[in-house]
């Protein structure tokens, strides 16, 4: 068994200049990431080359919508810009890769209504897969990535439909709304039935801690923003959820633990033609998170206040001057507000009433990767720090 499927990842993965190992010559397994800069993506783009890592040495390819940022610069990937909704784009940059043996499709298009969210990202997913699919004969698995909305309806469903009872377990059927999650998953179905012992895994994580700041569901980033302008500011660090999100237990996916678990499915015959959950393994309560928050950027008075219907929405709606000083004064990566914060994302997240998955049947087959969701907060707060998105 691996070193990183008991979860002991990260004491190995930062390495100095001088541990640094020359690139190999040759590859056991040639990845393809689509969403290479988001929040998922960005860190199988920087787990995956380590040598450590199970089926290496891999060779990288990633492929995102925008150009290259400097944040996501430093990973040992072959970086393609490309916008895979457009068929032609998608078909012209992809089907030349014939080398490649496993995809890893963490990408997604946030669209105005789930039947629009459908179309554009199934087909986004199927243009992917019919670019690479006849032409990498060595093509031998695709992991995709959805989440635990498969549980519980669209966003634009929240509180109008009844979700599954938590805790959400993989056996559960799909409720009777339109999903993309589920479009994506029968488009995949069908066009891996197309190649013989072509195999794929399906992966479940919950709200993901992580680092993007192009990530459409990107909360600790934004909190980090919140923090950032209220210490600015002068002013408390005010819960922006409900009672219910600042008391009940909560449960978390970390971005890296959600790379180890699309790998490990990648490469472990126990995962092939399964789909899984992944969250941390621990609960938490935002209340705690919360001091932590308020402590890593320096806040003294901080909380929830009873009856407050606070929405970062509405209160960032005119911070853009505010954030534009922050930037400047403290020498950050250049941004604007409405960039790198998800403000409806925050909203909607911490005003949901709490619910929590399993993650026995990961464990019954082999991936026995966790994460202390209060540590996995603390890491992804210091990332922004150190890539100078915040101060």
């Amino acid at each position: 068994m691996s070193w990183w499927w008991a979860g002991a990842i990260g004491a190995n993965k930062k390495k100095s200049n001088e541990e640094e190992e020359e690139p190999p010559t040759s590859f056991n397994n040639v990845g393809l990431v689509i969403g290479v800069t988001g929040i998922v993506g960005n860190s199988l783009a920087e787990i995956l080359p380590l040598a450590d890592t199970p089926g290496a040495p891999w060779k990288l390819y990633g492929v995102a919508r925008r150009p290259r940022p400097p944040w996501n610069s430093g990973h040992s990937i072959n970086y393609i810009q490309c916008d895979i909704s457009d068929p032609d784009d998608a078909q012209s940059k992809l089907s030349v890769l014939t080398d490649v043996t496993h995809i890893f499709y963490v990408s997604w298009s946030q669209q105005p209504t789930e039947a629009e969210n459908c179309n554009v990202n199934g087909a986004m997913l199927r243009n992917v897969l019919t670019s690479v699919i006849p032409n990498a004969p060595n093509l031998r698995h695709v992991s995709l990535q959805t989440g635990a909305k498969h549980y519980l309806g669209p966003f634009e469903l929240f509180g109008e439909i009844n979700p599954h009872d938590p805790p959400f377990t993989e056996d559960l059927p799909r409720l009777e709304v339109p999903n993309f999650y589920y479009t994506q998953e029968d488009i995949l179905f069908e066009e891996v039935n197309k190649k013989e012992n072509l195999t794929y895994s399906i992966h479940r994580p919950h709200f993901i801690f992580g680092f993007s700041p192009y990530s459409f569901m990107n909360l600790i980033g934004t909190l980090c923003v919140y923090a950032a302008i209220c210490k600015h500011e002068g002013l408390p660090l005010k819960f922006p959820g409900t009672k219910e999100a600042w008391e009940c237990y909560s449960t978390a996916s970390d971005a890296d633990l959600i790379a180890e678990q699309h790998i490990w499915a990648a490469v472990d015959p126990n995962a092939r033609n399964e789909a899984f959950n992944c969250s941390n393994g621990d609960v938490y309560k935002w209340k705690n998170l919360w001091e932590v928050l308020a402590e890593q950027f320096e806040i003294e008075e901080y909380g929830f206040e009873e009856g407050c219907d606070l929405r970062l929405e509405e209160l960032m709606k005119d911070k853009g001057h505010v954030w534009d000083e922050i930037v400047k004064e403290n020498e950050l990566l250049p941004t604007k507000l409405e960039e790198i914060g998800e403000w409806w994302f925050s909203d909607l997240m911490l005003g949901m009433e709490p619910v929590l998955d399993s993650m026995n049947k990961s464990k019954e087959h082999g991936f026995l990767g966790f994460r202390n969701s209060k540590n996995s907060f603390i890491t992804w707060i210091d990332k922004n720090k150190a890539y100078k998105i915040v101060p």
